[in-house]
């Protein structure tokens, strides 16, 4: 008789991971003279609070170029991020390809000093010197801001701060003193547009060519208590097989570094397919602040859910089950599979598309997507040791040739593992 899971997932708590899970980002489309998309200007909807903050922007650049929603937000177009100065000086940039990514840079407040202006100075020439693209506003256009100005990839012309009269002047003295792209932003009428059309500004954004349209991208955010205990490890610098033991307590945690590194976003040109490889890929340093940004953004109790807590169960025992007839290296892609089994009920949505964003062994994905492969059996397995079927069980248990007790004991030492993961 199969053991089954003392806490298992239920509809409820699908539903819990699904609205608990949900990124909102308003996107808005900067085109060219031809209305083809150029880039796209990113907000962050996902709170009902619209002050923008350095926790805010930092967040919405790290969640939007490390999630499988980045194909949705930007395709192959460039994001353009409205930062804050403090959010510029932070260590999240670090993690970041900046291939395609824009970072907006604002003006400091009307009061501040040439000593204030210069202070800033070294942290936009770094951000340069690493591949960042730089956008200002017109205020930047001052003489105070000379010395920004020679770092700007894009002006924005603001619509509503001059008439069009002054148009003119603007956009002749910006070529002058910048070799920057000129944006017109907030264009909402035709006049305004063949205005800045005929003085050759060629990139626009506006509602005279879109709203910002909502994308929904689902995210996965492990518990504060494991993500904790993985920034412990790393700053004592541990051992990769200790880091490699915290990553297999959650499968949230470990979908998340997997989907990370191997995101556009991380700029890696070899997939990486094992915990251990992306630890040693990363280093201490990156994989500190990887998890230090995924704490801004984890949920807040310590409690792992249902559904998280069926997923390392079903890790443990593929691994141990596999142990039992495979070669030692197959078993942590044995774990891998168990432990990705339910990103679709995570997600809510389907496998394929959960799958899209991480680079996995094909005999992985096979038994994943197609029930198929060398660890469709032991996935077939995993499950009917949920269930009360003991006919279905047996069928599975005998198709590997493995006894009623075998199988009873390695789901006991799974759901052992599982509680005693809870209680570190």
């Amino acid at each position: 008789m199969p053991h089954t899971l003392a806490h298992p997932a239920t509809a409820d708590d699908a539903e819990a991971f699904k609205a608990d899970n949900v990124a909102v980002i308003a996107r808005q489309a900067i085109v060219d003279a031809g209305r083809a998309v150029f880039g796209y200007e990113l907000f962050d909807r996902s709170t009902t609070s619209h002050a923008h903050t350095a926790a805010t922007d930092a967040a919405l650049l790290f969640n939007a170029l490390s999630s499988s929603g980045i194909k949705a937000l930007g395709g192959k177009k460039l994001v353009f991020i409205n930062c804050t100065h403090e959010s510029l000086a932070g260590g999240h940039l670090e993690l970041i390809h900046p291939e395609k990514v824009v970072l907006e840079v604002p003006a400091l407040p009307a009061d501040a000093t040439t000593d204030d202006i210069e202070y800033r100075m070294s942290t936009l020439v770094g951000l340069s010197k690493r591949g960042f693209r730089l956008a200002f506003d017109q205020q930047t256009l001052l003489p105070i801001y000379a010395r920004w100005l020679a770092l700007a990839a894009f002006i924005k012309l603001d619509m509503t701060t001059f008439t069009p009269d002054q148009a003119p002047g603007l956009v002749k003295f910006a070529r002058a003193y910048s070799r920057a792209q000129l944006i017109a932003e907030k264009v909402e009428t035709a006049e305004q547009h063949a205005l800045m059309a005929d003085l050759e500004v060629k990139l626009f954004q506006g509602y005279w060519f879109s709203k910002p349209a909502l994308v929904k991208t689902q995210t996965l955010r492990p518990s504060h208590a494991i993500i904790i205990q993985l920034i412990n490890l790393v700053r004592n610098q541990a051992e990769a097989t200790a880091i490699e033991a915290v990553l297999k307590k959650d499968p949230t945690l470990s979908f998340n570094l997997l989907r990370f590194i191997n995101s556009s976003g991380f700029g890696l040109s070899c997939e990486i397919t094992s915990f251990r490889h992306a630890v040693m890929i990363l280093g201490f340093k990156k994989l500190f602040r990887w998890a230090a940004m995924l704490l801004t953004t984890s949920r807040a109790d310590n409690a792992s859910p249902a559904i998280g807590t069926t997923a390392v169960v079903r890790g443990r025992l593929m691994e141990l089950l596999a142990s039992e007839l495979l070669l030692p290296e197959e078993c942590d892609n044995a774990f891998v599979v168990g432990m990705f089994s339910m990103l679709d009920t995570m997600l809510a949505i389907p496998m394929e598309e959960a799958l899209d964003s991480l680079a996995l062994p094909q005999p992985v994905v096979d038994a994943l997507l197609y029930g198929t492969g060398v660890f469709a059996p032991f996935l077939a397995l995993t499950k009917a040791c949920e269930s009360n079927d003991d006919a279905v069980f047996a069928h599975h248990a005998e198709a590997l040739n493995l006894t009623s007790r075998q199988v009873n004991l390695a789901h006991l030492q799974a759901l052992t593992w599982a509680d005693n993961l809870d209680q570190n």
